[in-house]
């Protein structure tokens, strides 16, 4: 299996793709959300361009299952190799008219990702990377942040929307943050957050509650950049456990901040 070849043809249907997307965005009625639940939102716009991304991906590696967000398509755990897609990240940005999003895509084997691509529609900017290859932006590569203390890094995170039972951990966290960094940042899409870490924007991004379409494709785009990505125990079940943690050589100070008041959950 080419996974460059593969990759570069993700990367291309995802700027495809994108152009409906943006377009889309120019016209775009309100009146057209859907709630899937608690502030849990979804348009006509993500459901179509799953629908134009499942098409492409499917003409790319028939024999993959998926995995989705928005369901247009049956979902699998069977297969050896699955698509993991978020057609829009950051969907609440994309119907206030706020230009943070992207299309996510990642390719599963097993239990491990090996390719993924996210395109940030608004500045044009692809974020590619395939196991043991390298990350890459716009096809030149990238590298995480070269700081190695807290001291000295922005760090950018996500709110709780819809689960607020530990929101009082949280802020505990964000209070020592704040105190002990640049500051931080909440741009309310995980897969640019995890992108923008990867070439060195950010030094670190944490966030629970997340769902693994959100975070699939970043994670590994972080991890080939040089960067290090857990979850808040220090394990490995980011993808699909609902939390992470991902920085560069000042990723031990942040998560001893995370795993010490998370502790207290």
């Amino acid at each position: 299996m080419n996974l460059k070849e593969i990759t570069s043809q993700v990367a291309n249907l995802s700027r495809h793709t994108g152009e409906f997307v943006r377009k889309a965005a120019a016209e775009f009625n309100r009146d057209s959300i859907e709630y899937k639940g608690l502030n849990d939102m979804v348009s006509y716009v993500d459901k179509e361009t799953e629908m134009r991304l499942v098409e492409g991906l499917r003409k790319i590696l028939p024999e993959a299952g998926f995995i989705t967000e928005e369901g247009m398509v049956q979902q699998t755990d069977s297969q050896e190799f699955a698509w993991i897609i978020d057609p829009v990240d950051g969907t609440t940005n994309y119907m206030h008219g706020l230009p943070v999003f992207a299309i996510s895509i990642a390719l599963q084997q097993n239990d491990k990702i090996i390719s993924g691509v996210v395109y940030e529609i608004n500045r044009d900017e692809c974020f590619t990377a395939w196991l043991n290859g390298g990350a890459y932006l716009n096809e030149k590569p990238i590298k995480v942040s070269s700081a190695k203390y807290l001291k000295d890094s922005l760090i950018a995170t996500g709110f709780p929307y819809y689960d607020f039972e530990l929101m009082d951990n949280y802020i505990n966290i964000l209070k020592e943050l704040m105190r002990k960094s640049h500051g931080l940042r909440r741009f309310g899409a995980a897969a640019v957050d995890l992108a923008y870490t990867a070439c060195g924007r950010f030094e670190g991004f944490f966030e629970y509650n997340l769902k693994p379409w959100d975070v699939a494709a970043g994670t590994l785009i972080v991890q080939e950049a040089g960067g290090k990505v857990t979850d808040f125990k220090g394990g490995e079940d980011f993808v699909f456990g609902r939390e992470l943690i991902a920085g560069c050589g000042m990723f031990s100070e942040l998560e001893e901040i995370i795993s010490r008041n998370w502790e207290k959950v």
